[in-house]
């Protein structure tokens, strides 16, 4: 009976010895209000010629059953894959990208969907490491029985040279950015404090189109690359002083 208030009073005043440090702690000014700073978004980018593209094509064909369509489609792409590998592609550059097989049917008006047979498709990716290539590549591949050919799309075997070259960019465009605003309110930059990379891009060039529907003309399909555009994005936060 004589424990139970000692405790409380022990535990009171323990409380109030401790109530002055811990209001101090909370009302100490927070450390991200010690400094001025300003949070900057910025991008940098840079242009090369592609070296090499992916090219997408394929082969459809219908039957009036499953097996003489997938049978049919089979024997037309192998002609294509071995014209591909005659104009100089290499087994690790020819990827099937899908493969499918469907029934195909006719509707009238007021009556039930007629079966009429089955298309099958098969469609290759092939990487193309010389660009003056393609468009024989392609040419050979639909003289072979290739019935599409579709997206091109240009790239780079080695991306990083350019890449820096954006990030370089990026960075100075921050610099000039951030230094902008410092002098419009009056500030100057003390320091970078944070500095962060967004994930870096290639916006061009669009990817091209070609249409496969050809009766053996003599001139090559042209392709045009273009140039690519790499493109960095940064976000740095600056300390100010006047």
């Amino acid at each position: 009976m004589i424990r139970l208030p000692f405790a409380a009073a022990l535990a009171g005043a323990l409380l109030t010895a401790c109530a002055p440090a811990a209001f101090a702690q909370s009302a100490a000014p927070s450390a991200m209000f010690a400094a001025t700073t300003v949070t900057i978004s910025a991008f940098g980018e840079a242009e090369a010629a592609p070296d090499m593209a992916s090219l997408s094509l394929g082969v459809e064909t219908a039957a009036p059953t499953a097996a003489q369509a997938m049978s049919d489609n089979a024997a037309s792409m192998a002609r294509v894959i071995a014209a591909i590998k005659a104009a100089g592609v290499k087994d690790r550059d020819l990827r099937t990208s899908s493969l499918s097989l469907a029934p195909q049917y006719v509707y009238e008006q007021s009556r039930p969907a007629r079966l009429t047979g089955y298309q099958a498709s098969n469609q290759l990716a092939v990487t193309v490491r010389d660009l003056a290539r393609l468009g024989p590549i392609a040419d050979a591949a639909v003289a072979a029985g290739a019935t599409n050919v579709g997206q091109i799309d240009f790239s780079l075997a080695d991306p990083l040279a350019t890449q820096n070259s954006a990030r370089v960019a990026a960075v100075k465009a921050l610099e000039d950015k951030a230094a902008l605003y410092a002098q419009a309110v009056g500030y100057h930059i003390v320091r970078l404090v944070n500095l962060t990379e967004g994930a870096a891009s290639s916006p061009g060039p669009r990817p091209f189109a070609m249409m496969a529907v050809r009766t053996g003309a003599a001139t090559p399909t042209p392709v045009e690359a273009g140039e690519l555009k790499m493109r960095v994005d940064v976000t740095g936060v600056f300390e100010l002083g006047r």
